[in-house]
């Protein structure tokens, strides 16, 4: 598993030329493997990849695993990795968010590069080791499991939301001690109307004045678009049946991307095979896959694949998927989009989601904007800082707060009357951090892209 560390010489070589002519690719997770969860040769290939970072740094602002990182080795004074301790070597990975930026969008020694980093799975591998050893706390598992969170929250909606909602003097001192979440964390709302239920009610009707398309979309409405944001999916199958496109909602289960935080290959693989088998039904009968949440599409499409490089099933659904809006912008570039769209004169910032980057499909968030006729949109490319459950954490969300600042100060200066987010999670924490910039700012909660498109419509589902 692990190559050994690069001698100093041939280190500053290969920084002389840096990166490949060739496209990236990506290694299977090798999670079968007993070498996988081996300390030794997970602290080998800690060290032999750290290393590589430490003798470039360009990742040095993208997030606060890398500054620990360099801290640590340059408070060794040695300059060499080989003065940092294993221990000291864990709060380097536990503030990565895997985000997979440094991967996308920074690193020049990814493969096939010869230096092979993938700092994002080496974080993975990590965790899944921590958890193999008993070493992942129960509570901060158990706030991964969204899908019978979500259910239980749903059963008294009202009732969940009053006690987790921010400035709860009663119960968030409570939510901290017994989970660790930090008082001043922005936390998702629950709804007793889910996405499922709203589905059962039947689907929008099709514009029979909208092209016909032929397209068929299950829309896999992921655990946040079913019980924290059922608005998500009502406003995508409404825009999708204005624009002629017959409709279904189907949700086996969570796409798994909470468990891969804490390296729970077991589980995540299951709910792969799972989820493939169940959306495989629609896919042979001509149906289109399309996620509501942008990571949930970097699941289905690249890292279960990944996790499951030899299922069948697996492979077709990612080459299904399709993300929410990287559908409607291919509509509208394919077949041409329904008329109607009303302007949104005081324009739109919209946080692109590292999610969403990760996909490598291209700025589609802003794209479908950019269809809304005569409406300025403005894009924040920077991180929000979130990371899912990782920004809510005591010990993190100040952190968070922190690596989230610059994306704040984007959207609070931008000038636009509405702050949009592919990623639900990613817009809250944008519009707290702005709300701490500047509280007197209109843009004081985000909504989807899709939302605001369906609002620009006129739809039920897309609420001004």
């Amino acid at each position: 598993m692990g190559r050994g560390r690069p001698g100093r010489i041939a280190l500053k070589e290969d920084i002389m030329r840096e990166g490949s002519l060739e496209a990236p690719t990506r290694h299977a997770h090798d999670w079968r493997s007993p070498d996988y969860l081996d300390p030794t040769r997970v602290d080998a290939e800690l060290r032999r990849q750290f290393e590589i970072c430490h003798g470039c740094r360009r990742c040095f602002n993208l997030c606060d695993s890398f500054p620990r990182l360099f801290d640590l080795i340059d408070a060794a004074g040695d300059a060499e990795l080989a003065g940092v301790s294993t221990p000291a070597l864990k709060p380097v990975v536990d503030a990565c968010t895997l985000c997979d930026m440094c991967f996308m969008t920074k690193c020049p020694y990814v493969p096939p590069h010869a230096f092979d980093l993938d700092i994002p799975h080496l974080m993975v591998r990590y965790r899944a080791m921590e958890t193999a050893r008993g070493n992942t706390p129960f509570v901060a598992r158990q706030l991964t499991r969204t899908d019978r969170n979500g259910r239980l929250a749903g059963l008294a909606p009202a009732l969940a939301n009053w006690a987790t909602r921010r400035g709860n003097r009663l119960t968030r001192p409570l939510l901290k001690l017994a989970a660790g979440i930090h008082p001043d964390a922005d936390l998702p709302r629950y709804h007793a109307d889910t996405l499922e239920k709203r589905a059962r009610a039947g689907a929008p009707p099709i514009n029979q004045s909208a092209p016909a398309l032929g397209r068929k979309a299950v829309l896999f409405a992921t655990c946040f678009g079913n019980y924290n944001n059922p608005d998500i999916g009502s406003a995508a199958r409404a825009v999708l049946a204005h624009n002629g496109v017959v409709t279904e909602l189907v949700y086996p289960e969570c796409c798994g991307m909470p468990q891969l935080e804490h390296g729970e290959m077991e589980e995540v693989a299951r709910k792969a095979r799972s989820v493939a088998r169940s959306l495989g039904e629609w896919i042979d009968k001509g149906w289109d896959i399309v996620a509501l949440v942008p990571s949930c599409a970097l699941m289905l499409k690249f890292e279960w694949p990944l996790i499951e490089p030899g299922d069948e099933a697996v492979r077709q659904l990612a080459a299904a998927t399709w993300d929410i809006t990287e559908y409607i912008v291919d509509i509208a570039r394919k077949e041409g989009l329904a008329p109607g769209l009303k302007p949104v004169p005081d324009g739109v910032v919209l946080h692109l989601s590292c999610h969403a980057r990760a996909q490598n499909m291209g700025a589609k968030g802003a794209d479908l904007l950019r269809l809304i006729p005569d409406t300025p949109v403005k894009v924040v490319e920077r991180c929000s800082g979130h990371g899912g459950s990782w920004g809510i954490k005591t010990g993190f969300f100040p952190v968070a707060l922190k690596v989230g600042k610059p994306a704040a100060r984007q959207a609070a200066d931008s000038g636009c009357g509405h702050l949009a987010a592919e990623c639900p999670l990613a817009g809250a924490h944008v519009a707290q951090g702005i709300e701490g910039i500047d509280p007197a700012s209109r843009l004081k909660s985000s909504r989807h892209p899709v939302e605001i498109f369906a609002a620009a419509y006129g739809l039920s589902g897309g609420n001004r």
